[in-house]
Protein backbone atom coordinates (compact mmCIF):
# COMPACT_ATOMS: atom_id res chain seq x y z
CA UNK A 1 0.00 0.00 0.00
CA UNK A 2 1.41 3.28 -1.01
CA UNK A 3 1.26 6.16 1.34
CA UNK A 4 1.33 9.70 0.09
CA UNK A 5 3.86 11.74 1.95
CA UNK A 6 3.11 15.44 2.07
CA UNK A 7 6.27 17.50 1.57
CA UNK A 8 6.58 20.66 3.57
CA UNK A 9 7.53 23.53 1.30
CA UNK A 10 9.60 26.48 2.39
CA UNK A 11 7.43 29.23 3.71
CA UNK A 12 9.21 32.57 3.37
CA UNK A 13 7.09 35.65 3.69
CA UNK A 14 7.85 38.54 1.35
CA UNK A 15 6.36 41.13 3.68
CA UNK A 16 8.23 42.76 6.53
CA UNK A 17 6.44 41.00 9.43
CA UNK A 18 8.43 37.82 8.66
CA UNK A 19 8.71 34.31 9.90
CA UNK A 20 7.03 33.15 13.07
CA UNK A 21 9.07 30.67 15.13
CA UNK A 22 8.45 27.99 17.73
CA UNK A 23 11.23 25.64 18.87
CA UNK A 24 14.07 27.63 17.29
CA UNK A 25 14.80 31.25 16.62
CA UNK A 26 13.30 31.93 13.21
CA UNK A 27 13.78 34.76 10.77
CA UNK A 28 12.03 37.92 11.85
CA UNK A 29 11.85 40.51 9.11
CA UNK A 30 10.35 43.22 11.30
CA UNK A 31 12.56 46.20 12.21
CA UNK A 32 14.22 45.84 15.61
CA UNK A 33 16.55 48.01 17.69
CA UNK A 34 20.14 48.09 16.45
CA UNK A 35 22.60 46.16 18.62
CA UNK A 36 25.76 47.76 19.91
CA UNK A 37 28.21 47.74 17.03
CA UNK A 38 31.27 45.54 17.43
CA UNK A 39 34.55 46.29 15.73
CA UNK A 40 35.07 43.51 13.19
CA UNK A 41 38.24 41.40 13.03
CA UNK A 42 38.34 42.10 9.31
CA UNK A 43 36.72 44.86 7.30
CA UNK A 44 34.40 44.82 4.33
CA UNK A 45 35.69 46.90 1.42
CA UNK A 46 34.38 50.41 0.86
CA UNK A 47 31.14 50.37 -1.10
CA UNK A 48 31.44 51.05 -4.81
CA UNK A 49 28.65 53.63 -4.72
CA UNK A 50 27.72 56.28 -2.12
CA UNK A 51 24.26 56.42 -0.57
CA UNK A 52 23.94 60.09 -1.56
CA UNK A 53 24.82 61.16 -5.07
CA UNK A 54 25.09 64.89 -4.29
CA UNK A 55 27.07 66.64 -1.58
CA UNK A 56 24.73 67.39 1.37
CA UNK A 57 27.10 69.70 3.25
CA UNK A 58 29.22 72.67 2.28
CA UNK A 59 32.77 71.51 1.55
CA UNK A 60 35.10 74.07 0.00
CA UNK A 61 38.11 71.80 -0.37
CA UNK A 62 39.76 69.39 -2.78
CA UNK A 63 38.09 66.10 -1.79
CA UNK A 64 35.89 64.55 0.87
CA UNK A 65 34.53 61.13 1.77
CA UNK A 66 32.26 60.04 4.62
CA UNK A 67 31.82 56.35 5.38
CA UNK A 68 30.69 54.00 8.13
CA UNK A 69 33.48 52.07 9.84
CA UNK A 70 32.13 48.53 10.10
CA UNK A 71 30.31 48.08 6.80
CA UNK A 72 32.47 50.35 4.67
CA UNK A 73 29.33 51.96 3.27
CA UNK A 74 30.18 55.32 1.71
CA UNK A 75 27.54 57.93 2.58
CA UNK A 76 28.79 60.68 0.25
CA UNK A 77 31.97 61.68 -1.54
CA UNK A 78 33.55 64.35 -3.70
CA UNK A 79 36.59 63.73 -5.91
CA UNK A 80 37.31 60.53 -3.97
CA UNK A 81 39.78 59.07 -6.47
CA UNK A 82 41.79 62.15 -7.46
CA UNK A 83 45.45 61.63 -6.40
CA UNK A 84 46.88 64.43 -4.29
CA UNK A 85 49.42 65.02 -1.50
CA UNK A 86 48.00 64.73 2.02
CA UNK A 87 50.93 65.89 4.18
CA UNK A 88 51.07 64.19 7.60
CA UNK A 89 47.92 62.17 6.96
CA UNK A 90 50.52 59.92 5.29
CA UNK A 91 51.47 58.87 8.84
CA UNK A 92 48.22 56.90 9.06
CA UNK A 93 50.04 54.11 7.22
CA UNK A 94 53.11 54.39 9.45
CA UNK A 95 50.81 54.17 12.48
CA UNK A 96 49.04 51.16 10.98
CA UNK A 97 52.28 49.26 10.39
CA UNK A 98 53.36 49.98 13.97
CA UNK A 99 50.05 48.72 15.39
CA UNK A 100 50.15 45.60 13.24
CA UNK A 101 53.72 44.84 14.31
CA UNK A 102 52.67 45.26 17.93
CA UNK A 103 49.83 42.81 17.37
CA UNK A 104 52.20 40.29 15.79
CA UNK A 105 54.50 40.41 18.83
CA UNK A 106 57.48 41.54 16.78
CA UNK A 107 57.38 44.86 18.60
CA UNK A 108 56.48 45.73 22.18
CA UNK A 109 55.30 49.02 23.61
CA UNK A 110 58.03 48.81 26.25
CA UNK A 111 60.84 48.25 23.73
CA UNK A 112 63.37 51.07 23.73
CA UNK A 113 64.52 52.74 20.52
CA UNK A 114 67.75 54.69 20.11
CA UNK A 115 67.19 57.86 18.11
CA UNK A 116 69.38 58.00 15.00
CA UNK A 117 70.88 61.06 13.39
CA UNK A 118 68.50 60.63 10.44
CA UNK A 119 65.38 60.60 12.61
CA UNK A 120 66.53 63.46 14.84
CA UNK A 121 67.21 65.59 11.77
CA UNK A 122 63.65 65.52 10.47
CA UNK A 123 62.08 68.91 9.80
CA UNK A 124 58.47 69.97 10.28
CA UNK A 125 56.54 68.81 13.34
CA UNK A 126 58.86 67.26 15.89
CA UNK A 127 59.08 65.88 19.39
CA UNK A 128 62.59 67.42 19.55
CA UNK A 129 64.31 64.05 19.96
CA UNK A 130 68.13 64.10 20.28
CA UNK A 131 70.63 61.79 18.58
CA UNK A 132 71.33 58.86 20.92
CA UNK A 133 68.28 59.52 23.07
CA UNK A 134 66.35 56.40 24.03
CA UNK A 135 62.57 56.36 24.08
CA UNK A 136 60.01 53.57 24.32
CA UNK A 137 57.90 52.49 21.38
CA UNK A 138 54.87 53.69 23.36
CA UNK A 139 56.32 57.18 23.69
CA UNK A 140 57.27 57.38 20.01
CA UNK A 141 53.83 56.14 18.97
CA UNK A 142 52.19 58.77 21.17
CA UNK A 143 54.42 61.47 19.66
CA UNK A 144 53.36 60.42 16.18
CA UNK A 145 49.62 60.05 16.89
CA UNK A 146 49.18 63.06 19.18
CA UNK A 147 51.86 65.49 18.01
CA UNK A 148 52.37 64.31 14.41
CA UNK A 149 56.11 64.15 15.14
CA UNK A 150 58.23 63.42 12.07
CA UNK A 151 61.28 62.43 14.13
CA UNK A 152 59.23 59.86 16.05
CA UNK A 153 57.78 58.48 12.80
CA UNK A 154 61.22 57.89 11.29
CA UNK A 155 62.54 56.44 14.56
CA UNK A 156 59.71 53.89 14.55
CA UNK A 157 60.23 53.15 10.85
CA UNK A 158 63.89 52.38 11.55
CA UNK A 159 63.04 50.29 14.60
CA UNK A 160 60.61 48.18 12.58
CA UNK A 161 62.41 47.81 9.26
CA UNK A 162 65.98 49.03 9.73
CA UNK A 163 65.69 52.05 7.45
CA UNK A 164 62.99 54.49 6.43
CA UNK A 165 63.37 53.30 2.83
CA UNK A 166 62.59 49.71 3.83
CA UNK A 167 59.58 50.92 5.80
CA UNK A 168 58.32 52.84 2.76
CA UNK A 169 58.58 49.66 0.70
CA UNK A 170 56.36 47.93 3.24
CA UNK A 171 53.97 50.91 3.28
CA UNK A 172 53.47 50.57 -0.47
CA UNK A 173 53.09 46.80 -0.23
CA UNK A 174 50.49 47.15 2.54
CA UNK A 175 48.65 49.76 0.50
CA UNK A 176 48.45 47.29 -2.39
CA UNK A 177 47.17 44.56 -0.05
CA UNK A 178 44.41 46.87 1.14
CA UNK A 179 43.37 47.78 -2.41
CA UNK A 180 44.62 51.38 -2.23
CA UNK A 181 44.87 51.66 -6.00
CA UNK A 182 45.84 55.33 -6.25
CA UNK A 183 48.48 55.62 -3.56
CA UNK A 184 52.27 55.84 -3.66
CA UNK A 185 54.45 56.57 -0.64
CA UNK A 186 57.93 58.08 -0.83
CA UNK A 187 58.50 58.69 2.88
CA UNK A 188 56.85 57.75 6.18
CA UNK A 189 56.16 61.30 7.36
CA UNK A 190 54.23 63.07 4.63
CA UNK A 191 56.90 65.73 4.16
CA UNK A 192 56.74 67.07 0.57
CA UNK A 193 58.25 64.59 -1.90
CA UNK A 194 57.80 64.24 -5.63
CA UNK A 195 55.65 61.27 -6.56
CA UNK A 196 54.00 60.90 -3.16
CA UNK A 197 50.20 60.92 -3.36
CA UNK A 198 47.01 59.25 -2.25
CA UNK A 199 43.25 59.86 -2.45
CA UNK A 200 40.32 60.45 -0.14
CA UNK A 201 39.14 56.87 -0.76
CA UNK A 202 42.54 55.38 0.00
CA UNK A 203 42.92 57.50 3.13
CA UNK A 204 39.55 56.16 4.31
CA UNK A 205 40.68 52.58 3.62
CA UNK A 206 43.85 52.81 5.70
CA UNK A 207 42.15 54.89 8.41
CA UNK A 208 39.47 52.24 8.90
CA UNK A 209 42.22 49.65 9.42
CA UNK A 210 43.86 51.81 12.08
CA UNK A 211 40.52 52.28 13.85
CA UNK A 212 40.16 48.51 14.37
CA UNK A 213 43.09 48.61 16.83
CA UNK A 214 42.14 49.41 20.46
CA UNK A 215 45.75 50.42 21.17
CA UNK A 216 45.37 53.35 18.79
CA UNK A 217 42.62 54.90 20.93
CA UNK A 218 44.78 54.63 24.05
CA UNK A 219 46.83 57.46 22.50
CA UNK A 220 44.50 59.26 20.08
CA UNK A 221 42.22 60.66 22.81
CA UNK A 222 45.12 62.30 24.67
CA UNK A 223 44.80 66.09 24.48
CA UNK A 224 48.09 67.08 26.11
CA UNK A 225 51.09 65.26 27.54
CA UNK A 226 54.75 65.83 28.45
CA UNK A 227 57.61 63.87 26.91
CA UNK A 228 60.59 63.40 29.21
CA UNK A 229 63.90 63.36 27.34
CA UNK A 230 65.74 61.99 30.42
CA UNK A 231 68.24 64.84 30.34
CA UNK A 232 66.23 67.51 32.14
CA UNK A 233 64.32 68.56 29.02
CA UNK A 234 60.57 68.09 28.60
CA UNK A 235 58.61 68.52 25.38
CA UNK A 236 54.89 69.26 25.64
CA UNK A 237 52.65 67.44 23.15
CA UNK A 238 49.34 69.02 22.17
CA UNK A 239 46.96 67.01 20.00
CA UNK A 240 46.76 68.40 16.47
CA UNK A 241 43.20 67.04 16.13
CA UNK A 242 41.07 69.89 17.49
CA UNK A 243 37.90 67.93 16.73
CA UNK A 244 38.48 66.07 19.97
CA UNK A 245 37.09 69.17 21.69
CA UNK A 246 34.80 70.43 18.93
CA UNK A 247 32.89 67.35 17.76
CA UNK A 248 30.72 65.12 19.90
CA UNK A 249 32.06 61.58 19.98
CA UNK A 250 35.32 62.33 18.18
CA UNK A 251 38.09 60.13 19.60
CA UNK A 252 40.66 59.91 16.83
CA UNK A 253 42.04 61.20 13.58
CA UNK A 254 45.15 62.43 11.80
CA UNK A 255 45.78 65.94 10.56
CA UNK A 256 48.23 67.20 7.99
CA UNK A 257 49.10 70.46 6.26
CA UNK A 258 51.67 71.70 3.77
CA UNK A 259 51.56 74.36 1.09
CA UNK A 260 51.03 71.80 -1.66
CA UNK A 261 48.56 69.59 0.22
CA UNK A 262 46.51 72.30 1.90
CA UNK A 263 44.86 71.40 5.20
CA UNK A 264 43.80 67.75 5.55
CA UNK A 265 42.27 65.44 8.13
CA UNK A 266 41.00 61.91 8.51
CA UNK A 267 38.77 61.96 11.59
CA UNK A 268 36.52 59.48 13.33
CA UNK A 269 33.70 59.76 15.84
CA UNK A 270 31.45 57.26 17.57
CA UNK A 271 27.89 57.93 18.68
CA UNK A 272 25.22 55.47 19.76
CA UNK A 273 27.25 52.41 18.79
CA UNK A 274 28.05 53.64 15.27
CA UNK A 275 31.46 54.88 14.09
CA UNK A 276 31.88 57.17 11.09
CA UNK A 277 35.06 58.21 9.27
CA UNK A 278 35.35 61.62 7.60
CA UNK A 279 38.17 62.48 5.19
CA UNK A 280 38.80 66.11 4.20
CA UNK A 281 41.66 66.95 1.81
CA UNK A 282 42.91 70.29 0.52
CA UNK A 283 41.00 72.78 2.68
CA UNK A 284 42.12 76.41 2.72
CA UNK A 285 42.75 76.62 6.47
CA UNK A 286 42.95 74.51 9.58
CA UNK A 287 39.69 75.93 10.89
CA UNK A 288 37.88 75.18 7.61
CA UNK A 289 39.26 71.63 7.63
CA UNK A 290 37.76 70.99 11.07
CA UNK A 291 34.48 72.73 10.21
CA UNK A 292 33.96 70.60 7.09
CA UNK A 293 34.75 67.37 8.95
CA UNK A 294 32.36 68.29 11.75
CA UNK A 295 29.55 69.07 9.29
CA UNK A 296 30.14 65.73 7.59
CA UNK A 297 30.05 63.74 10.82
CA UNK A 298 27.00 65.59 12.16
CA UNK A 299 25.13 64.90 8.90
CA UNK A 300 25.97 61.21 9.01
CA UNK A 301 24.88 60.69 12.60
CA UNK A 302 21.72 62.78 12.18
CA UNK A 303 20.49 60.91 9.13
CA UNK A 304 21.73 57.31 9.30
CA UNK A 305 21.51 54.35 11.62
CA UNK A 306 22.48 50.71 11.78
CA UNK A 307 19.63 48.42 10.72
CA UNK A 308 20.11 44.76 11.74
CA UNK A 309 18.49 42.78 8.94
CA UNK A 310 19.40 39.24 9.96
CA UNK A 311 21.53 37.11 12.26
CA UNK A 312 23.62 34.11 11.25
CA UNK A 313 22.03 30.82 12.28
CA UNK A 314 18.46 32.11 12.23
CA UNK A 315 16.24 29.23 11.12
CA UNK A 316 14.10 29.54 8.02
CA UNK A 317 10.62 28.18 8.74
CA UNK A 318 9.75 24.84 7.17
CA UNK A 319 12.03 22.38 5.39
CA UNK A 320 13.29 22.21 1.84
CA UNK A 321 12.33 18.86 0.21
CA UNK A 322 15.15 16.41 -0.50
CA UNK A 323 14.75 13.76 -3.20
CA UNK A 324 16.44 10.39 -2.78
CA UNK A 325 17.44 11.12 0.77
CA UNK A 326 17.25 9.32 4.11
CA UNK A 327 15.18 12.29 5.28
CA UNK A 328 12.41 13.92 3.30
CA UNK A 329 13.57 17.48 3.95
CA UNK A 330 16.38 19.59 5.32
CA UNK A 331 16.32 22.52 7.72
CA UNK A 332 17.66 25.82 6.40
CA UNK A 333 19.26 28.74 8.20
CA UNK A 334 20.88 32.05 7.35
CA UNK A 335 24.57 31.76 6.62
CA UNK A 336 25.67 35.22 7.75
CA UNK A 337 24.77 38.30 9.74
CA UNK A 338 23.65 41.39 7.87
CA UNK A 339 23.54 44.91 9.23
CA UNK A 340 22.92 47.77 6.82
CA UNK A 341 23.56 51.46 7.15
CA UNK A 342 20.31 53.14 6.21
CA UNK A 343 18.66 56.52 6.15
CA UNK A 344 16.39 56.82 9.15
CA UNK A 345 12.92 55.58 8.21
CA UNK A 346 14.00 53.67 5.10
CA UNK A 347 14.10 50.39 7.04
CA UNK A 348 10.29 50.28 6.88
CA UNK A 349 10.53 49.80 3.11
CA UNK A 350 13.10 47.00 3.12
CA UNK A 351 11.92 43.90 1.26
CA UNK A 352 13.29 40.37 1.74
CA UNK A 353 12.81 37.99 -1.19
CA UNK A 354 13.82 34.31 -1.01
CA UNK A 355 15.72 32.78 -3.91
CA UNK A 356 15.67 29.02 -3.24
CA UNK A 357 15.37 25.84 -5.34
CA UNK A 358 12.19 23.76 -5.19
CA UNK A 359 14.14 20.77 -3.85
CA UNK A 360 17.60 19.28 -3.37
CA UNK A 361 18.97 15.91 -4.44
CA UNK A 362 20.62 13.73 -1.77
CA UNK A 363 23.26 13.58 -0.47
CA UNK A 364 23.18 17.04 1.10
CA UNK A 365 26.14 18.28 3.13
CA UNK A 366 25.65 20.31 6.31
CA UNK A 367 26.41 23.99 5.81
CA UNK A 368 25.94 23.80 2.04
CA UNK A 369 24.84 27.09 0.48
CA UNK A 370 21.59 26.42 -1.35
CA UNK A 371 20.22 29.87 -2.09
CA UNK A 372 19.83 33.34 -0.70
CA UNK A 373 17.48 35.98 0.60
CA UNK A 374 17.67 39.14 -1.48
CA UNK A 375 17.49 42.39 0.48
CA UNK A 376 16.12 45.30 -1.52
CA UNK A 377 14.91 48.86 -1.06
CA UNK A 378 12.58 50.46 -3.61
CA UNK A 379 13.52 47.81 -6.17
CA UNK A 380 17.30 48.23 -5.68
CA UNK A 381 19.11 45.17 -4.34
CA UNK A 382 21.23 46.13 -1.34
CA UNK A 383 22.60 42.75 -0.32
CA UNK A 384 22.13 38.99 -0.47
CA UNK A 385 22.03 36.82 2.66
CA UNK A 386 23.23 33.26 1.97
CA UNK A 387 20.91 30.42 2.99
CA UNK A 388 22.63 27.20 4.09
CA UNK A 389 21.60 23.74 5.26
CA UNK A 390 21.46 23.28 9.02
CA UNK A 391 22.26 19.56 8.81
CA UNK A 392 23.24 16.92 6.30
CA UNK A 393 21.00 14.37 4.57
CA UNK A 394 22.46 11.06 3.40
CA UNK A 395 21.38 9.42 0.17
CA UNK A 396 18.74 6.72 0.64
CA UNK A 397 20.42 3.27 0.69
CA UNK A 398 19.29 -0.31 1.39
CA UNK A 399 19.43 0.05 5.17
CA UNK A 400 17.44 3.26 5.17
CA UNK A 401 14.94 1.67 2.79
CA UNK A 402 14.40 -1.27 5.19
CA UNK A 403 13.97 1.15 8.11
CA UNK A 404 11.42 3.14 6.15
CA UNK A 405 9.57 -0.12 5.23
CA UNK A 406 9.17 -1.18 8.86
CA UNK A 407 8.11 2.30 9.94
CA UNK A 408 5.50 2.37 7.16
CA UNK A 409 4.36 -1.18 8.06
CA UNK A 410 3.87 -0.32 11.72
CA UNK A 411 1.68 2.63 10.74
CA UNK A 412 -0.69 0.46 8.64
Amino acid sequence: MKRVVALVLICLSLALPGYAGTDAEELDLAPSPAPEAVEPASLSPLSAEPLETSLPVQADCGAVLLCEQDSGQVIFEMNPDVPRPVASVTKVMTILLTLEMLDSGRLNLNDEVTISRASAGMGGSQALLDVGERQSVATLLECMIVGSANDAAVALAEAMYGTEEACVDRMNARAAELGMANTHFVNCTGLPAEGQHTTARDVAIMSRQVFTHPTYFEFSKTWMDDIDHHDGRVTQLVNTNKLLRLCDGCDGGKTGSTKEAGYCISATARRGGMRLVAVVLGADSGAERFAIAQRMLDHGFANYRHYPVARKGTRVKGKLPVTGGAAEGVTLELGSDLTLLMNRGDEQRVQLTPDLPESLAAPVNPGAEVGSVDVSLDGRTLAKIPVVTAEGVEARGLSSGVDRFWKMWLLL
